[in-house]
């Protein structure tokens, strides 16, 4: 493979088992199960999905919703395995993907940047050194040594970011990262992220927002039905997708 190549996405495909039965209860699950009625589909989220993405580039993946592309950053993230087709990724990855699913409710947000640190592979010494650079980002001031539990939406998915963005990662796999927090905090996370893209950081991009594409990555990929729609310069397919009958 190309030095320059940082990820190499090789005619993934991914089919999920899918029961046809709306069952509302494990109890029924099992009756149904032993009784040998269950009904399943197969249902395809990506199929023969193939591209590049080169060291220091920023791609953004475009598409409706249910188009497969929180599916693709999963994979290429490592927390879910093609049903067909390879993923190679050179780097130390960071994927910035549900927010915060690393946290545990009953602890306070200072126990939770450990806890959530050591699960994006942090060194506790790591986090001893950038504990105040993460509370000074997230702007939760003494909230931070009150349980998580009484949170607001916006304040955890501030500390998930603050945490998350402290590392200076190879490759950065973003899922709508720039929409936490308030206007403020918005273009703060913005302004982090441009950082980390200017430092040489990789990063693919998923954003409902086109403006944002445009303004952040160099090339674009447009998902449709998990197939691969159209990929090229960002500005060129950012156009295409919004104006698909011109």
């Amino acid at each position: 493979m190309d030095d320059n190549i940082m990820i190499r996405v090789s005619d993934v495909t991914m089919r999920f088992r899918m029961n046809n039965d709306k069952i509302l209860s494990l109890k029924e699950f099992v009756t149904t199960a032993l009784r040998g009625k269950l009904q399943y589909h197969n249902f395809t989220a990506l199929e023969h999905v193939s591209f590049d993405v080169k060291k220091g580039e920023t791609i953004g993946l475009i598409g409706r919703n249910g188009a497969g592309k929180s599916t693709l950053l999963k994979i290429i993230s490592g927390i879910m395995k093609p049903t067909e087709g390879s993923v190679e990724c050179h780097g130390n990855i960071v994927p910035m993907l549900e927010l915060g699913s690393g946290f545990d409710m009953d602890l306070s947000g200072r126990e939770n940047i450990y806890l959530n640190g050591a699960i994006l592979g942090y060194t506790k010494p790591f986090l001893d050194e950038k504990f105040q650079e993460i509370l000074d980002f997230s702007e939760l001031g003494d909230f931070i040594n009150i349980p998580i539990r009484n949170y607001s939406s916006g304040m955890l998915a501030r500390l998930a970011f603050s945490i998350a963005a402290v590392v200076k990662p190879e490759i950065l796999i973003v899922d709508e990262i720039l929409t936490v927090g308030d206007a403020q905090f918005q273009e703060k996370s913005k302004r982090r992220m441009m950082e980390l893209m200017s430092g040489g950081a990789t990063v693919l991009l998923v954003s409902h927002n086109i403006k944002q594409v445009r303004e952040l990555c160099s090339r674009a990929v447009w998902l449709e039905h998990g197939r691969v729609r159209a990929i090229g310069e960002a500005k060129e397919v950012c156009g295409a997708y919004e104006h698909p009958e011109a």
